[in-house]
Parts: structure tokens; sequence; C-alpha cells
């Protein structure tokens, strides 16, 4: 793991990958929030800014960026409103002083109204039609919904870090380990289920709402699993769900097994982001964003957080 993987990623340096394509930076740069990877917005000399994301080091080999790179191409080209990378000489992925990046066209738009039943209809049908370009074919590089990657190594993670607390770790290892047999156990009860490609990290901030309609930003996490993971994220309640799936199976079918996963889900998500933040404590950022992470009670809640998942599982 790389200490502080953006310690030269200088607006100088910024600018000039950005001029590396054959654009015209007019110096105007303005930071968008991000925490695994840097974004940028850059002027370009009279043409639309673009969005420059310079990737983390060390985190996606180039075929897993090649990977979302397609899917998003693929994506557009089906009509689907995605913002997907541009093409230069043939490139998608470029590189420059020693940082892989992309750029992307600017897209605007506020965050959808998740109050909103015709709202929630309209996303519905948007994840089907991205589901159907999604099983058409499998990723061979990026990673999956599972244990291994959303328990495991996470949990390994936070064992190894200096921010949880001695008098916890026992405590931690146990209730993650009977998390994890509970999230099996689930697993087993609902069966075999379809894995297709998703976006991943399917949540209202990266979907933007306009006049035109909503479209899905940030393809960072498109990884392979069940198709209830691109909207458990979206349904705060059991109405908020059944807009979704009445869009949804207006387009494409639904296995309703799937549903019970959700619970499952949930608990390996924050399994993965309690490991994501302690693995990249390192990078200033973190300590920055996450402050309350150095503190022992935000720790003692999060096993506490970890038993009360334990007792939905059961």
């Amino acid at each position: 793991m790389i200490a502080a993987p953006y310690a030269n990623l200088t607006p100088d340096l910024v600018l000039d990958a950005v001029g590396a394509c054959g654009l015209w930076p007019d110096g105007r740069l303005l930071a968008l929030n991000s925490y695994e990877n840097r974004v940028w917005q850059v002027g370009i000399e009279d043409q639309a800014p673009v969005i420059a994301k310079f990737y983390r080091p060390g985190r996606w080999s180039d075929q897993a960026i090649a990977e979302e790179h397609s899917f998003a191409l693929e994506l557009a080209a089906d009509e689907l409103p995605v913002v997907a990378p541009l093409i230069f000489d043939g490139r998608t992925l470029l590189d420059h002083a020693g940082y892989r990046y992309a750029l992307y066209p600017r897209r605007g738009g506020r965050a959808p109204s998740l109050e909103s039943a015709e709202q929630l209809e309209w996303l519905g049908r948007l994840i089907a039609r991205l589901h159907a370009v999604g099983s058409r074919s499998p990723f061979d590089h990026r990673e999956r919904i599972d244990r291994a990657t959303l328990i495991e190594r996470p949990a390994q993670a936070v064992l190894a870090s200096p921010l949880l607390p001695s008098h916890l770790a026992e405590a931690y290892r146990t209730a993650v380990r009977q998390l994890d047999e509970a999230v099996a156990a689930r697993q087993d009860a609902v069966g075999p289920v379809r894995a297709l490609r998703l976006h991943g990290d399917c949540h209202p901030g990266n979907l933007l709402w306009t006049d035109a309609g909503p479209h899905f930003v940030d393809l960072d996490d498109a990884r392979t699993g069940p198709a209830v993971q691109d909207l458990w994220m979206l349904a705060h309640d059991d109405a908020a769900m059944d807009a979704l799936l009445a869009g949804y199976t207006a387009m494409r079918d639904f296995d309703p097994a799937e549903l019970a996963l959700v619970p499952a889900l949930r608990a390996m998500r924050q399994v993965h982001h309690a490991g994501w933040i302690a693995q990249r404590w390192a990078d200033p950022a973190f300590p920055a964003a996450f402050p309350f992470a150095a503190e022992p009670r935000w720790w003692e809640q999060h096993v506490a957080d970890l038993h009360e998942l334990i007792d939905t599982l059961d």
C-alpha cells in the first residue's frame, strides 16, 4: 500500500496530463469530492470543461480499468445515460508522470428524490436496462460481491490497523466471524442466484437528475453480483423497493428470492466500509474526512452494529 499515493499530483501535473491529450487547459481547476481516486474539473479553451479522474495507484489492474471503461462505452452505445470516458488515439486509459487517468465529459445534475415513486420507478427501469447489457457477457478482471472481498479482506485490514483499540480486537474478530457465518447461512438459504455485471455502487451520489431524467456516474466499483445489489441502496423502505421493482420488472425479470439477500449485502457493506477506512488511513485525505475513526468509541459502536446485523440475519 502506498502511504501518500497522490503526493506528487500537483495542479501543474493535472494540467499537463490534460494537455498531453491535445486539449488546451485554460488554467481553471476545481477539485471534486472523491476519496478513493482524485478527480478534477479542468477548464478547456473555447470548449466545455472535462473531468480528469486519476486512479489510485495499486488499486486496480490495467485490465480491470479497461473493463470498467468498456462497460461504460457499451452502455452508452445502447443509449443508456451514463458518463463514459473520452477516447484519445483509440485509448481511454491514459498515463502521465506515473499516474493512470481518464478524461470524461462534464455532466451536471442534482440528486434524485428517493421519496418520489415516479422517480424511483424511472430509476428501476434504468437499472433494468443497465442489467440487460450487463448480462450479455462477464467481467474477467473485476471483483465480485462475495464474502472474501467484502468481509474477509476488510476485516484483515482492520485487525492490522492501529485504529482498532487493542481491547476491542478479540470482540471485533468474534463479531466478524459470527457475521460471516450468518451471511453464509443466508446465502445458502436463498440458494444460487444469477450473477451479472453491475454498477456495483448504485447509491444516490452516483446518480444525477436533470430535466431530461437521471444518468449514471462513476463505474469505479463495477463488479459481478446479484441484480438486487444495484437496487437496495436506493430503497429506504419497502414502499421504495416496491416502486423500484415496479419500474425494473416492466423492463426485465427479477427473481424475488434476491430480496432476502439485502440484509447480507447491507452487512457486508458495513464491514467493508470500516476496512476501507483502515486500509486507506495513511492517505492524508482519510483522517481529514473520517476523524471519528481515530476514536475508540466509534469502533465500540461498530462492533455493536455488527452484532445488530447478526441478529437481523439470524
